[in-house]
């Protein structure tokens, strides 16, 4: 298996991200980065994008999260954490790994302003334009996370992109009741921290280049995502977010591309994440540690490639619990992340290269695409983390016909 069909499923780097190519941006990769500078501030800080800064949205009406399924109020804000237990790997004369996550969390009341889906210039040196710092999410900024423990999903984005497209997703799994930590993983996309100061890419192209770099920056993942673990896990509820608590007993973790194999790569290390899930995104290594615990691997077009799909195969052997590979044959490697529904709602999908649209979304409608994986993933982890029925993991639905049980 070639190592470029092994990444045209595992993940698309920023340079032919498909909202870049629609918005006929400049890439991110090429961007010009901030100036890197020596970090005092606390180990928490609140960033800009959690600010309920609404008016400073280029497009006050711009398009909308689409609504979650429960309409539960949502919480959110988002947070730098620093390790100072771990240099950075992929800056080794850093002596601490900083990162920047955002939370979602239910809420008793839905006063108050909605959070930016993100700042106008982390939008404008992603995507070379402003628009999609336009986007409305549903979610209220700073709200007060609701009483009680909460069951935690850690999410983990595609190589090259922003916590912001898994947004749709944190905010449905937290109107079904969880807390969820997006991590963005420095130097692996641009990353915005308070005070507007943006990290490049620093590791864009290596993917090309390096044949362990799939392997390493898994492993690299799954520690940031272990790493927030530990604090939103920390004794007296002294985690990043004030008033707000996790149940240590019923933990996940999800991520899209890459960010689908730091999941699983997370529970192997991690015996306290008690089920994982991949969207569409190439296994770098075996999944032999997981102990019997579940598993959701959810594709497109059976891994977009024959070489992808053969990974999943053999990962597929190596699972010893309770697993699930379900297929969405219509949909792209995108689709799984917001870059589909918001291609779609801001009208950009028919300047598009004709040779990518495919691979890139597929045929499916954005929305569609999302209404599934919310509904699929959150079945799985309503089922492993909460013992609540999942009828929807076990036969073909009249809900969801075009998704097809690959295994």
């Amino acid at each position: 298996m070639s190592k470029t069909a092994r990444w045209r499923s595992a993940a698309l780097p920023i340079a032919s991200t498909a909202l870049v190519l629609a918005l006929a941006g400049p890439a991110a990769a090429s961007a010009p980065a901030a100036p890197t500078a020596t970090t005092t501030a606390p180990e928490v800080a609140t960033a800009p994008d959690a600010a309920p800064d609404t008016a400073s949205a280029p497009n006050a009406a711009g398009p909308r999260v689409p609504a979650t399924s429960t309409h539960r109020p949502v919480g959110t804000t988002s947070a730098r954490l620093v390790d100072r237990n771990r240099p950075d790997p992929w800056r080794p004369d850093t002596p601490s790994r900083e990162l920047m996550v955002t939370f979602w969390y239910p809420t008793d009341s839905a006063r108050g302003a909605h959070a930016p889906y993100l700042s106008p210039e982390l939008s404008t040196a992603l995507y070379g334009t402003d628009a999609p710092a336009g986007v409305r999410t549903g979610a209220v900024a700073g709200a007060r996370p609701a009483p009680g423990r909460h069951p935690l999903v850690l999410l983990s984005p595609g190589f090259g992109m922003s916590r912001t497209t898994l947004t749709a997703l944190g905010e449905e799994l937290a109107a079904r009741g969880y807390a969820v930590a997006a991590v963005d993983h420095t130097y692996e996309t641009l990353v915005e921290f308070p005070g507007g100061r943006i990290e490049p890419c620093l590791v864009c192209g290596r993917e090309g280049t390096d044949p362990d770099f799939g392997a390493t920056a898994s492993r690299a993942r799954a520690a940031d995502l272990r790493f927030v673990l530990d604090r939103l896990t920390a004794p007296g509820n002294r985690g990043p977010v004030r008033g707000l608590a996790v149940d240590p007993g019923r933990i996940g973790a999800a991520g899209h591309s890459l960010g689908g194999a730091a999941a699983l790569e997370a529970m192997a290390e991690d015996r306290r994440i008690r089920a994982a899930a991949n969207l569409d995104g190439t296994v770098w290594i075996p999944p032999t540690g997981l102990r019997s615990r579940p598993v959701l691997l959810f594709s497109a077009q059976l891994g977009g490639s024959p070489g992808a799909t053969g990974n999943w195969e053999d990962s597929w052997k190596r699972l010893t619990g309770p697993r699930y590979w379900v297929d969405l044959p219509t949909a792209g490697h995108l689709s799984f992340s917001d870059q589909h529904w918001v291609v779609d709602a801001l009208g950009n999908r028919d300047q598009l290269p004709a040779d990518s649209g495919p691979d890139v979304f597929g045929t499916v409608r954005g929305d569609r695409a999302l209404a599934a994986t919310r509904a699929y993933l959150g079945a799985f982890l309503d089922r492993h983390l909460l013992g609540r029925p999942a009828p929807l993991l076990d036969r073909p639905s009249r809900a969801f016909p075009e998704v097809r049980f690959a295994k």
